[in-house]
């Protein structure tokens, strides 16, 4: 342990997360190697730690990395997109004529790219954990491994899987499955340090088989691990599973057991009570995406009543963006508007992204993630952030919801090792990685 390198960073407020929400106006975070070691007034860790190498946080605010619970790396190079892509009037003809085409003409290149151009946005905006949903079903054999070798190169923490469907036919299912079951048997990847773990990946019920979820789900417990699946996110889902199975997509995921405490039910839009009691009793773990949601006019989950009843409800971007901030910011509108009532769903986006989210990482990891507490692991942020009134526990969210921005953040430090130093990026040539995913971007743009 004492050749470990020790950092202290300090001196602007500490909020902790987690479900305590502690701040510490004039604080200090100790860290050893990969682990948190301390958090407290700054003189007193500073006495504790004087060998430490110290990061002025002066005037700003230090928190957690944020956590991003269902993400697509693979989109990040459909950004202002110019294909013939034909109009969309709704949420299935999205995918067909969008991102099924997008999935079909990335190569390995293109998923490299996207991953490093999408990871590097991601700690610009203070993201250092992401679980990942994957698709590139042209070119599907290595691909994880691919997404999982750029992420390492970023320094981003990363549970991935792959997208398996029947949409393509049985030889790209089982290509998809076998691609899972392959990185699951790799250990996710992971050299041991919790920076990469490993899920089984799914689309949705309306383009999966029996069979198919029997083997998934036949996979998944093999290596212990959760199922990552896109549940009731439009209308469609829920009339294809009714008609296949006589029930709802809950009760037919469940049947085959896709469900449970490490599985990602993405969305969760179209779900009744009882679909809503099976993912409590399972402990499932449901995933929000609010800005794709409006985006795709598909609806918005109900929330507020999922964390009433005590499910366990995480905030994910589904790739709309590389802002956890503009994420809250927009949960914690979307409930009002929907139910026409400013009393509902205050403080939901914090609550989802800064309590809810470290769970759901801490499980996924089999480490405390996404909190600053001794022997979590060392993912910190430090934003520019000079409030004109008071920040303390007690009022926490209302300057995330109404001051904070993605990019106010100075500093990303994951896993103990400092990712970004005053905005500048050190692991990796972010310019050559931009200039790199416009070069890809044009030749899939021409692809597709």
């Amino acid at each position: 342990m004492g050749g470990e390198r020790e950092i202290v960073v300090g001196g602007g407020a500490v909020a902790t997360g987690g479900a305590s929400g502690r701040v510490v106006p004039d604080g200090g975070v100790a860290i050893r190697g990969s682990r948190v070691v301390a958090v407290g007034e700054l003189g007193e860790v500073l006495d504790r730690h004087p060998d430490a190498e110290v990061i002025d946080a002066t005037g700003r605010l230090v928190m957690p990395g944020l956590v991003n619970a269902h993400t697509h790396l693979y989109s990040a190079l459909a950004r202002g997109l110019i294909a013939e892509i034909e109009p969309s009037s709704n949420f299935t003809e999205i995918l067909e004529h969008l991102w099924w085409r997008l999935d079909r003409a990335l190569t390995l290149d293109g998923v490299r790219a996207s991953a490093l151009a999408g990871a590097v946005d991601l700690i610009r905006n203070g993201t250092t954990t992401i679980v990942d949903h994957h698709a590139s079903q042209a070119t599907v054999e290595g691909s994880l491994h691919t997404l999982a070798d750029a992420l390492a190169d970023v320094g981003l923490r990363a549970n991935l899987c792959f997208e398996v469907t029947d949409r393509d036919g049985p030889s790209v299912r089982d290509d998809g499955l076998a691609e899972n079951e392959r990185f699951a048997a790799d250990g996710g990847g992971s050299s041991g340090d919790a920076m990469l773990t490993a899920s089984v990946g799914l689309h949705a019920s309306f383009t999966l088989e029996d069979g198919t979820l029997e083997r998934a789900a036949a996979v998944a417990d093999r290596f212990g691990v959760g199922c990552h699946v896109h549940v009731a996110e439009d209308r469609a889902d829920v009339e294809d599973s009714v008609r296949r199975s006589g029930t709802r997509v809950v009760e037919r995921l469940h049947s085959f057991g896709i469900l449970g405490p490490r599985t990602i039910a993405a969305h969760c839009i179209h779900v009744d009570e009882r679909e809503r009691a099976l993912l409590k009793e399972t402990d499932t773990i449901v995933v929000h995406n609010p800005q794709s949601n409006m985006n795709n006019a598909v609806g918005c989950a109900a929330v507020p009543t999922l964390l009433d009843e005590g499910a366990l409800v995480g905030l994910g971007t589904d790739g709309f963006t590389a802002s956890m901030f503009d994420e809250m910011k927009a949960a914690n509108l979307i409930h009002r508007h929907e139910a026409g009532d400013p009393r509902v769903g205050h403080g939901v986006g914090p609550r989802l992204c800064l309590e809810c989210n470290p769970v759901v990482a801490s499980r996924l990891f089999g480490e405390t993630v996404g909190v600053l507490e001794p022997g979590a692991l060392a993912d910190l942020i430090v934003l520019d952030y000079d409030p004109p009134t008071p920040l303390e526990a007690g009022n926490l969210t209302g300057h995330v919801i109404f001051g904070l921005t993605g990019w106010m953040v100075e500093t990303v430090i994951v896993n103990g090792r400092v990712i970004m130093l005053d905005r500048e990026i050190l692991t990796v040539d972010d310019e050559e990685v931009m200039a790199e995913a416009r070069a890809c971007a044009r030749d899939l743009w021409k692809a597709m």
